[in-house]
């Protein structure tokens, strides 16, 4: 079990909904991986994630599917791409499930 975290370690992250407009193969990745562009509408934009959910999706089912990710992590260099957002998902038997509203939300919208 992980460390016991305080509501405001949770209130620092900054949880939004996106829609992802677009999702490649990541061949440089270690670990079989998509770069996404995932539009987290107005306020925030476009923003890059390097997501390894290849057993689950393929980068067409990708395009349109709103999901949740952490906006206001650092970027992270993985194989020379910029990974701007972390991109939240389940770590399922069958590989990452992606977390997405149950119904659909306008982009930009805040995780409460």
């Amino acid at each position: 079990m992980a460390e016991l975290a305080t509501f405001d370690d949770f209130s620092k992250l900054d949880i939004r909904v996106g829609e992802i407009v677009d999702a490649q193969p990541f061949p440089e990745a270690k670990k079989p991986a998509y770069k996404l562009a995932v539009d987290f509408g107005e306020e925030i934009g476009v923003k890059k994630s390097s997501a390894q959910i290849t057993d689950c999706y393929t980068p067409e089912e990708l395009i349109g599917k709103q999901v949740l990710g952490v906006v206001n992590f650092p970027p992270r260099r993985i194989a020379g791409f910029s990974s701007e957002v972390l991109v939240l998902g389940v770590y399922a038997q069958q590989g990452v499930v992606l977390i997405t509203p149950q119904q659909p939300v306008q982009k930009g919208d805040k995780l409460g």
